[in-house]
């Protein structure tokens, strides 16, 4: 009896100790930054619409997306006499008041008063509003279950978890205070944390708690009955990887392409131009098994593979006269050219234009900071052209959807505060404009000055912009080196895995028309790569490879992947962002007037240039940015097309949408009138020869679409020149309809 007595109180004790210690954690005060300001953020209090917003909203103003705890706390608890809350009675403050509706408020309705987001503030509330002791531990990072989760139908969801890492070593799940935000419109994630589609297909889910954001990848597939995987057989790692993804999204790839598409397509990818009608009856001929590879290599060892490369970076570097002048441009694009010509890798052709001085004429890559003219200018640039990292957002704010914070934005600039300039001449044309250079320039190095960071004041430290998880890492103060060599030779090392990977993708996008990260020049865990073990495979080789661009595009062009037919099938119609098959995409117009001059057999001419000179070969741009430059009918017919003016370095600049002028030009435009009314030209030539109607109108169709014409095709073709009186006139009006064709505008 005794011991049963003593058996009950230990019992009753032990509850008692659990439920005094359950009160207690119930008791707990919520932490300001931990909780109150997650739970600002949830509710959206914080965005750039509303009270995160420059000016705030209403007179009440929040750091946008919470990047200023301290600032926030300042305003919740002391501004205008902390008219917000109430202590004495916490369920009439504003804080709680306006985003039950309790009163009117313009943002409507963001929590009820049965939530959690309710009792977290209300509690914080009543416990004076305290905030955080100067020891409280420190998010570090998140971690999301499931990082990455494949959903099979009819499972049409999935529920998602973030868990909160703090310096003290502990960790907690914070589900319920995170920021479920998906970029696709077809995923829903509810306030649970619950995500759900309408339809199949592929998202990126990014939770965010505080100032740490963490991408969840999720993959909804369709139900396929009887789904049975075709690909052709993987030529290297790169099918292997695409393969992989396709086979577990339940979609094949397309077949892989005929010789006559493949022959075009690697001849535009590598060197800009269409084949010789005579090379490419030669290759489609040939029964050799390894034609294709070979072909790669010729093309890639070939002279027009550096003019092709010269004019993409020409794109980014802004080499374009109005601020170079005549000079800089030519020397600028020579030793571009010059440098893809002798296999330059790319991290030492980065290097050499980060460390560059002296004369733009005598040093050619000093032109890159004579197009950059102040710091904030030249760290953005960079940035985005090397690294992938689109670091706008941060100069007047921590950047909202990246990791990259203010202090990151000045001190990386700050590398280049220093770069000044000495004007040997300047003859320019017009007097009011500041931007436009003529003459020599001498770029330097200045022995002080520091960009000043506007979150402190003082002059910003110096700040390595880090990996892809968002790390940064201060510079080694190696007083050897001055700023401009210490940040190219930490770009160009071969251990800078951010500058591998945003190099390689951007050769993967310059062969297949879209980035494996998309846009090329937009790294950021909110915008994770489609193929993630793709990027990785790639950047891995492009190491193993120095960072030499042939031998990376070499495997990619022999890879079947590349050699895909844009054909779809059941399963890849929609999927061309998988790279299950070949997109089409429209030439750009450097190849859209070089295939139309190849076609006449007439070259275009350009301003400043020797007649003969195709569009892929041009050092720079002539459009209306600059008015003084020389502009002939090949310049205007490349400004229509959507040449870019190289005024951004950026892909982005450059445009392939159609307009109706375009369609004017292609069907009765000034410049391909012009090039037939010469006296010369491929059917005149074909003429004068005594070449047959069937023999001129093949090697139309070989010249222009790479293939012999299709029997109705040659009957059609041959009947309506019979029946002209003019041959000639007829013949042309058989060049222009091939001029015209989706497949001679397109790349398939």
């Amino acid at each position: 009896m005794i011991r049963s007595r003593i058996l009950v109180a230990i019992l009753l004790g032990l509850a008692f100790c659990e439920r005094a210690v359950a009160l207690d954690a119930e008791s707990k005060t919520p932490s300001f930054r931990n909780e109150v300001m997650a739970v600002l953020s949830r509710a959206g209090c914080n965005r750039g619409t509303c009270h995160g917003n420059a000016n705030g909203k209403g007179g009440f103003k929040l750091s946008l997306r919470g990047q200023n705890p301290d600032s926030d706390f300042e305003i919740l608890t002391r501004e205008l006499g902390s008219r917000r809350v109430s202590r004495v009675d916490p369920g009439s403050s504003l804080l709680l008041r306006k985003p039950t509706m309790a009163v009117p408020h313009q943002g409507g309705r963001r929590f009820d008063e049965s939530s959690r987001e309710y009792r977290i503030l209300r509690e914080w509330i009543a416990a004076g509003m305290p905030g955080d002791p100067t020891d409280a531990p420190q998010l570090t990072s998140l971690k999301a279950t499931p990082e990455h989760s494949t959903i099979y139908e009819p499972e049409t969801s999935q529920r998602l978890g973030v868990t909160a890492m703090f310096s003290d070593g502990s960790s907690r799940d914070v589900s319920h205070l995170a920021v479920f935000e998906s970029s696709a419109l077809f995923v829903n994630v509810d306030a649970g944390g619950v995500a759900t589609a309408e339809h199949s297909g592929q998202t990126v889910v990014t939770a965010r708690y505080l100032n740490q954001q963490i991408p969840i990848r999720l993959e909804f597939v369709p139900d396929r009955p009887g789904f049975e995987f075709k690909a052709p057989a993987p030529a290297s790692f790169i099918d292997e990887a695409v393969f992989a993804q396709l086979k577990r999204l339940r979609i094949s790839p397309s077949e892989v392409c005929r010789d006559n598409v493949f022959v075009r397509r690697v001849y535009l990818d590598t060197t800009g131009l269409l084949p010789p009608a005579a090379k490419a009856r030669e290759f489609v001929a040939s029964t050799d098994p390894q034609k294709r590879a070979k072909l790669i290599d010729d093309l890639l060892a070939s002279p027009e593979f550096n003019d092709m490369q010269a004019l993409r970076w020409a794109d980014l570097l802004k080499v374009e006269e109005k601020t170079l002048d005549k000079k800089g441009v030519a020397v600028f694009h020579n030793w571009i050219r010059e440098s893809f010509a002798d296999e330059k890798p790319l991290n030492q052709f980065a290097k050499e234009l980060l460390e560059a001085r002296g004369s733009t004429y005598e040093v050619p890559p000093t032109n890159l900071y004579r197009t950059l003219r102040d710091p904030s200018a030249r760290g953005e640039a960079t940035a985005q052209l090397f690294l992938g990292i689109r670091l706008q957002c941060a100069r007047c704010h921590n950047h909202p959807f990246d990791a990259w914070t203010q202090d990151d934005y000045y001190g990386w600039s700050n590398f280049f505060a220093r770069v000044d300039y000495k004007i040997i001449e300047n003859k320019r044309r017009d007097k009011f404009d500041k931007h436009e250079f003529v003459g020599e320039q001498i770029v330097q190095l200045k022995k002080d000055g520091d960009v000043t960071n506007p979150g402190t004041g003082r002059p910003a430290s110096l700040r390595f912009l880090g990996d892809a998880s968002g790390s940064v890492a201060p510079s080694d103060g190696d007083d050897k080196l001055d700023r401009l060599q210490r940040v190219a030779a930490w770009m160009s090392s071969p251990q800078n895995s951010r500058f591998a990977a945003t190099q390689a993708n951007r050769i993967w996008f310059q062969l297949t028309g879209r980035g494996i990260v998309d846009p090329i020049d937009d790294f950021r865990s909110t915008n994770p790569p489609s193929n993630p073990e793709l990027l990785a495979a790639l950047t891995e080789r492009f190491v193993e490879v120095s960072l030499r661009v042939r031998p990376l595009m070499r495997v990619i062009l022999n890879s079947k992947t590349y050699q895909l037919s844009s054909t779809p099938n059941e399963t890849n119609r929609n999927e061309a962002h998988l790279f299950a098959r070949v997109e089409p995409r429209r030439l750009t117009a450097e190849q859209t007037l070089d295939a139309i001059t190849q076609v006449i057999g007439v070259p275009a001419e350009f301003g400043d240039h020797e007649l003969g000179t195709k569009a892929v070969q041009l050092a720079g741009v002539r459009d209306a940015t600059h008015r003084f430059a020389e502009r002939k009918i090949g310049d205007d017919f490349l400004t229509l097309f959507g040449k870019p003016g190289r005024q951004l370095t950026c892909e982005c600049e450059r445009t392939d949408e159609t307009t109706l002028a375009q369609t004017f030009e292609l069907c009765g435009g000034n410049l391909i009138d012009t090039l037939l009314q010469s006296s010369g030209g491929r059917i005149a030539d074909a003429m004068k020869r005594g070449d047959s109607d069937e023999q001129i109108i093949d090697e139309l169709y070989w010249t222009s679409l790479s293939r012999a014409p299709g029997r109705d095709e040659s009957t059609a073709s041959l009947e309506f020149v019979r029946n002209k009186t003019d041959r000639r006139r007829a013949l042309e009006d058989v060049l222009w309809a091939l001029l015209n064709s989706n497949e001679l505008l397109l790349r398939h």
